[in-house]
């Protein structure tokens, strides 16, 4: 079934961090690309996590589930007067719990010369608080800093949101399902975590081996002390996910099979070999927030090996699974990124900010997958022989759109043509991730008019009048 989530037409997206446009910020440049957007008839707009990273670049592993990263603004110091407006005093009166933690956690970890909170003085590490409120005088200036930055990057997105709204687009924000232990969240709730007497993880985050690793796959991050979080009608989930409501129209949840059962690992386990799984409250999470919110504007990211339980849960609270194109190409017929095979209630990639592109994707088959990869889209294309070119990204872009998916994304290196030199990030990989940025010169007229038509041949067009325009 569809509810206001994915509504009930054909829409299509595309899938562009905020560092990737040419400025590599949301400048001038975030309000062209959504200018572009509406020419060319999308009407989502999904990014990556804006959190501030905690180490390199990637936006999956921040200092908070709530700060916004102010690299990605144009104007980071924001300016004096914003804090002396009803907006801001309506904002801090809404935000003060976290913001006030981020700003002590910065603070103190520029204090130590950025170490983990876990190495700080015991007198910081535990939040003891008088030595905090001797902190907090004497650093009032700094503190306020943050804050006031905090609100200028959350004052200004909303200018941008309200933008993308005139224009007919929605927002797609993205929120990994775990923390980073060296955190401002772990480190100002650490009772909300299964976290030892001093302060260190007892279990740690990850999937267990499968077919791509013997090993699995051991991420680190602390987990959630559920039991907890259930006492407390999951107060923080609460105000995290109104936070990112108060951000986006809509928000992927990363790992959503977490919200079933977790992986489990011993923290001094080298591997995910040792884990074990644990079950976990999500539906009680997700009735609540559907008490607090009404119906939740949540993606769930479904992908992986995933169980009947998982499923039920996601349809239960009629959210929308993922699918990937890129991983429909086995002789599986159940497949569910095969294109028979995807439902209405389904968000539709032909890749994801962790694949190559589609370019890329397909030059590293052999000629034999390559050729069994064009028949197998031949066979299921629509396409007039005018129209059905033989070029893969045509044929892609083609599938998913004629599919029944509410909503498919194109990253947009797709839509370009660009090969793997564009490619965001390598899953299992360090360096080289979350650079890749575009030029405008880059995006070429005939490019965009072969995308617009698509988009009117398969009803996934929409127009919106701009008010005042």
């Amino acid at each position: 079934m569809t509810t206001a989530i994915l509504p009930n037409r054909l829409e299509a997206g595309i899938l562009l961090h905020p560092t990737s446009l040419p400025s590599g910020q949301l400048g001038t440049d975030a309000w062209r690309w959504l200018d572009q957007l509406a020419e060319l008839g999308i009407s989502v707009w999904q990014m990556l996590p804006l959190g501030l990273p905690l180490n390199g670049l990637s936006p999956y592993q921040c200092v908070s589930a709530f700060a916004l990263n102010p690299a990605l603004f144009p104007n980071p110091i924001p300016a004096a007067e914003l804090s002396q407006t009803p907006a801001y005093r309506h904002w801090y009166q809404h935000n003060q719990d976290w913001v006030e933690n981020f700003a002590l956690f910065m603070e103190l970890k520029a204090q130590f010369n950025g170490a983990e909170w876990s190495q700080w003085p015991v007198a910081f590490r535990q939040r003891q608080p008088e030595p905090l409120a001797a902190f907090t005088a004497a650093h009032t200036e700094a503190l306020t800093a943050h804050i006031h930055q905090q609100f200028y990057c959350w004052h200004y997105w909303q200018q941008l949101r309200a933008y993308a709204k005139q224009r007919g687009i929605r927002l797609l924000g993205d929120m990994p399902i775990f923390v980073a232990y060296d955190s401002a969240d772990v480190w100002a709730h650490p009772e909300l975590f299964l976290l030892d007497s001093e302060g260190q993880p007892t279990v740690v985050t990850g999937v267990p081996p499968d077919y791509f690793s013997a090993t699995g796959q051991r991420w680190g991050n602390p987990h959630y002390n559920w039991s907890l979080m259930q006492a407390t009608q999951f107060a923080w989930w609460r105000e995290r996910l109104r936070y990112h409501f108060d951000c986006f129209d809509l928000v992927r949840i990363d790992h959503f099979r977490g919200l079933e059962a977790a992986w489990t690992i011993p923290a001094t386990s080298p591997t995910a070999i040792e884990g074990y799984w644990t079950q976990v409250p999500g539906d009680e999470l997700l009735a609540c927030l559907q008490a607090a919110c009404g119906d939740l504007p949540l993606v769930a990211e479904d992908l992986g090996i995933i169980t009947t339980e998982v499923t039920a849960l996601r349809k239960k609270y009629h959210l929308p699974g993922m699918s990937v194109l890129q991983f429909a190409f086995d002789h599986f017929l159940d497949n569910p990124h095969k294109p028979w095979n995807v439902v209405e209630n389904t968000v539709y990639y032909t890749g994801t900010h962790d694949n190559d592109t589609l370019v890329g994707w397909f030059q590293s088959l052999s000629p034999e997958q390559q050729a069994w990869s064009l028949d197998l889209l031949k066979q299921n294309s629509f396409l007039s022989t005018e129209q059905n070119t033989g070029k893969i990204t045509d044929l892609m872009l083609a599938t998913v759109f004629q599919s029944s998916a509410g909503l498919v994304m194109l990253p947009w290196q797709d839509v370009l043509g660009l090969g793997s030199e564009a490619r965001m990030n390598v899953p299992g990989t360090i360096e080289g991730n979350w650079h890749w940025r575009f030029d405008w010169h880059q995006v070429q007229a005939d490019t965009l008019a072969r995308l617009k038509a698509q988009l009117q041949h398969y009803q996934r067009y929409h127009t919106t009048t701009v008010a005042n325009q």
